[in-house]
This record gives C-alpha cells, sequence and structure tokens, in this order.
C-alpha cells in the first residue's frame, strides 16, 4: 500500500487533471454556437469540477496539502492547450477534436490511478470518477466523428 504522501501526489495529479478539463471544456463553450453543444460542455466543466473538490477532500482526510488548480504546464501536457486555437477560429470540429484529445487524457490519467494500491474508500471515489470520465471521454468521441463527417 502506498504511504498517505504517495497517495496524495496520485491524486493531486487527477485534481490537476481535472482542473485542466473543467477550464477546457470552459472554454470550448465559447467556440461553439450549438446551444446542445455548449450545454454539454458546461455540464463536463462542472463535473470536472465536482471531481477535484471531491478529490482534495481526499487530500486533506489524508492531512496532506491538495492542489486548487491545473497549470499551464500541466494543460499544454494534459492536451488542452490547443483548444484556445480552435476557439478562435470557431471551428466545431476542431474544438471537438481537441476536446476529444483532452478527455484521452484525462482517461490515461485515472487508468494510472487505478493501477496503484489505493486504499478501498478512495479507490471507490477514483473509479466511480473514472466511470465519469469513460462515458464522456465516449460521447465526445462519438461527436468527433459525427463533426468529422
Amino acid at each position: 500500500m502506498a504511504d498517505k504522501k504517495q497517495i496524495a501526489s496520485i491524486l493531486n495529479d487527477l485534481i490537476e487533471t481535472c482542473r485542466d478539463g473543467q477550464d477546457g471544456f470552459r472554454t470550448a463553450v465559447e467556440g461553439v454556437n450549438d446551444a446542445d453543444l455548449k450545454a454539454l460542455f458546461n455540464r463536463y466543466s462542472a463535473q470536472r469540477g465536482e471531481y477535484a473538490t471531491e478529490l482534495q477532500a481526499l487530500v486533506s482526510g489524508l492531512g496532506e496539502a491538495a492542489e486548487t488548480s491545473g497549470s499551464t504546464a500541466a494543460a499544454l501536457h494534459r492536451g488542452w492547450m490547443d483548444i484556445k486555437q480552435a476557439v478562435t477560429g470557431k471551428d466545431v470540429a476542431a474544438v471537438v477534436s481537441e476536446a476529444e484529445r483532452g478527455e484521452d487524457v484525462a482517461k490515461d490519467a485515472y487508468r494510472k490511478a487505478l493501477q496503484e494500491e489505493l486504499p478501498g474508500d478512495i479507490r471507490r471515489v477514483v473509479q466511480r470518477q473514472y466511470a465519469g470520465v469513460l462515458e464522456a471521454h465516449d460521447n465526445v468521441r462519438r461527436l468527433e466523428i459525427q463533426t468529422q463527417s
């Protein structure tokens, strides 16, 4: 079993991923005119904010310092930086494609976290969130295929 600092580090990585996704989806809203897409991206942005808050509480419960935001370097690494360029061009296909790329990274981050030895209560939270990330990823992937057709 990982010690508290290792567990906090794993969770803090997920917090950054969630905050980057929250910001990325919020930015994606600006790049689309379709009300349904705006609602979907707003919903996913809110979801990631809720996930981050839940993870922060777990880190605090371990007696460690929780991340409070994503970072520019992390956003670049996690696949969300190019969304700003897609949004300024108002290219819906590009916005959806960048959102899908960000979701690929989120999916991988959760998969990596679940490969670690986490306490049962924390593992259950991460698994539940991972299921939500997978659902969002699959929905955005379907949208990407539709917008490229």
